[in-house]
């Protein structure tokens, strides 16, 4: 009986992360598309930090398709978030490296892109990627601002709410605008909330929260500390016995 040799298969895998494209040099529209795409970016990050899973990102290649790398369509959404997934850094979101599509889309309009961002992409993330909330805004005109979420295969607007949110259900988050200024810009601004209206703090407004509360705190404790040295001169002891106990100077318990 002879032996028989198989010749094995000539499968061909798809490209990795690390073999794809991730950069194709071109910047965002504005200074302005740029710091909102930041602000949704880092309005996600302490809300993330607090969960095991995750990854938000902007402005990046989602590759979705081998046809998609084909056709080197490498275009990638101005903001994504995914949940349900490892924490870590991506050059890019490999849809079929990842088992998963981005949970929530958000466009940045801009005049030469929002007819692609409200036709051809809709589609794109409705048909073919199945990203279940599509949002879209534009950094210069804050009446243009929609969302959409799949039902029955396609997209269907999502009605803001009594506080006149866009409510992601993936996320258990909500849209939001706000005036104000980021990065040296006064503008009407896309921000996350939760859903009682309170806005989701950078990691530098934390800081700054933080900053605040500690000084509100040495200043409570001040006052009582002040509060003791007035009742102890109260019940007969000197500027000198109060000072020796409390620590204040003499200047301070005068005054």
């Amino acid at each position: 009986m002879s032996e028989t040799t198989l010749a094995a298969p000539d499968i061909q895998l798809p490209p990795t992360q690390a073999e794809l494209p991730f950069d194709d040099g071109v910047p965002m529209e504005s200074a302005r598309h740029k710091a909102q795409m930041d602000l949704l970016i880092n309005g996600l990050i302490p809300w993330l930090d607090q969960r095991e899973d995750g990854y938000v990102g902007g402005n990046m290649f989602v590759y979705y398709s081998l046809a998609q790398v084909r056709n080197k369509d490498f275009k990638g959404p101005d903001f994504f978030a995914v949940l349900g997934v490892p924490k870590g850094e991506r050059r890019s979101w490999v849809v079929w490296e990842e088992e998963k599509a981005p949970d929530v889309v958000i466009e940045l309009l801009s005049d030469s892109t929002a007819a692609a961002d409200k036709n051809e992409k809709k589609l794109i993330y409705q048909n073919q990627m199945r990203v279940p909330e599509y949002f879209w805004y534009d950094p210069f005109n804050p009446d243009d601002l929609a969302g959409f979420s799949i039902q029955q295969s396609e997209y269907q607007p999502i009605t803001p709410n009594t506080q006149n949110q866009l409510v992601s259900k993936s996320l258990g988050l909500a849209l939001q605008l706000w005036q104000g200024n980021y990065q040296g810009i006064d503008a009407t601004w896309l921000r996350w909330a939760n859903l009682r209206g309170e806005l989701l703090p950078t990691p530098e407004e934390k800081q700054s929260q933080r900053a605040e509360q500690e000084r509100q705190r040495a200043n409570k404790a001040e006052l009582q500390l002040l509060q003791t040295a007035r009742n102890l001169l109260e019940t007969g002891m000197t500027v000198e016995q109060v000072t020796k106990l409390t620590g204040l100077s003499a200047s301070e318990i005068e005054k």
